[in-house]
């Protein structure tokens, strides 16, 4: 709708508890350029995201993996989960004709 002659980059954030894999996005993204001129020379950016929570006994926020979800100030795993399963686009470049 904007008029763009071709995609230059995508910036996508994904949360490492979705589980999605880096590889995987990456591969089907370049599978979907294949034969199509608007796409030929995109580039893909992936931002993983770390988790983040909150213990919920305690209030202590930190960041952790995907395996080990305990507070490591009271040992709580009541945690409530601030960041890490994001999957979204956070930027697209374009080049645009011009005028």
């Amino acid at each position: 709708e904007s008029g763009a002659e071709r995609l230059l980059k995508v910036t996508l954030r994904i949360g490492e508890m979705t589980e999605a894999i880096e590889d995987a996005l990456q591969f089907a993204f370049d599978v979907l350029k294949e034969g199509d001129p608007f796409l030929a020379d995109a580039v893909l950016e992936v931002r993983m995201v770390r988790p983040k929570s909150v213990c919920l006994d305690c209030g202590a926020t930190f960041e952790h993996d995907r395996f080990h979800m305990f507070c490591p100030e009271c040992d709580s795993f009541a945690l409530q989960l601030l960041a890490g399963r994001e999957m979204e686009v956070e930027s697209i470049e374009v080049d645009l004709p011009e005028e």
